[in-house]
């Protein structure tokens, strides 16, 4: 998901989980939509220091539900000190830090689409994230990963950090109000 540009400032982060529907019935061909913040806290598109879909990945699950993601741990990071958001937290007296995390937009035909994100054990912000985004069942926890023989079978060259986030999706419904949003978006 990275362009290397962090290569060796934080480390590498391996995110896997399984699809499945409400009954537990892996879901084949689910588009998983998956990014964060670089280590500075800035998201690419905003960024224009950073290219194009930096850590930023639609994967398409397998037969099994499976995906993978290779990626760079994600950090927590504040608003812009100066920006409007922290000027109205200023003025309510709260901070402006969210804890790290990734978002995901999760969809496949015959299923509603499902945002969400999860925030990463260990922050911090973890329970006091000025968005109130962290919910049980939403918090990761980073596995520390230094056996050899896993390394090696993942060809990294060092040790990572591994987590697992399963998700369950819910069977479209009819006449339920839609769940995508019809706006322009950008395109690889």
């Amino acid at each position: 998901m990275d362009d290397g540009s962090e290569e060796g400032k934080i480390p590498t982060l391996i995110i896997e989980g399984t699809v499945t529907d409400t009954d537990g019935n892996r879901v084949e061909g689910a588009k998983v939509e998956i990014w964060h913040a670089n280590s500075l806290g800035n998201y690419s598109f905003f960024d224009k220091s950073q290219s194009d879909f930096n850590l930023r990945r639609s994967i398409i699950t397998a037969a099994d539900g499976q995906y993978t993601a290779l990626t760079t741990m994600p950090v927590g990071y504040g608003c812009p000190p100066e920006g409007t958001t922290q000027f109205v937290l200023d003025k309510l007296g709260r901070h402006g830090n969210r804890p790290s995390h990734v978002h995901y937009f999760v969809s496949a035909p015959g299923y509603r689409k499902l945002t969400t994100q999860f925030n990463i054990e260990g922050d911090q912000y973890l329970w006091d994230d000025f968005a109130f985004a962290t919910r049980e069942g939403l918090v990761a926890t980073a596995v520390d990963v230094t056996d050899e023989a896993e390394i090696t079978k993942r060809g990294l060259n060092g040790p990572f950090k591994h987590i697992q986030f399963d998700i369950e999706l819910v069977k479209e419904k009819q006449d339920a109000p839609s769940t995508e949003v019809d706006r322009r978006r950008a395109s690889a």
